[in-house]
């Protein structure tokens, strides 16, 4: 059963195109491991600077059996276009997502042994 992601828009107006980029990222995390049972992500405007720009930050919430995994970009690089905060946010979801499922992957081989 596909995941419907809880997405959140702060500080900012809600964009459709945004949107549907969060749910085809998730759609695509879902291929990585399918057991992940709640996904929240929130998209912040939260400096409106007339000097250094608007910087979008992305904070992605996956829930996996047994642990949660988040993604918060705000310390990281900062995006002026929201599109490409959500994709870079994703990317690093995308690989703890693999390292997750990797992980439970060989404790079930090691189990079987």
């Amino acid at each position: 059963m596909p995941l419907d992601p809880s997405i959140s828009f702060r500080h900012m107006e809600t964009s459709e195109a945004v949107e549907a980029l969060i749910r085809e990222k998730v759609a695509k995390l879902e291929t990585f491991y399918d057991r992940i049972s709640h996904c929240d992500v929130v998209l912040e405007e939260p400096h409106r600077s007339h000097t250094k720009g608007d910087h979008f930050h992305v904070r992605i919430r996956l829930t996996v059996p047994g642990e949660e995994i988040v993604v918060d970009n705000t310390d990281q690089d900062k995006h002026e276009d929201a599109m490409i905060a959500v994709r870079d946010a994703f990317e690093i979801a995308s690989r703890k997502v693999k390292a997750y499922a990797a992980r439970k992957r060989e404790e079930k081989r090691q189990s079987t042994k």
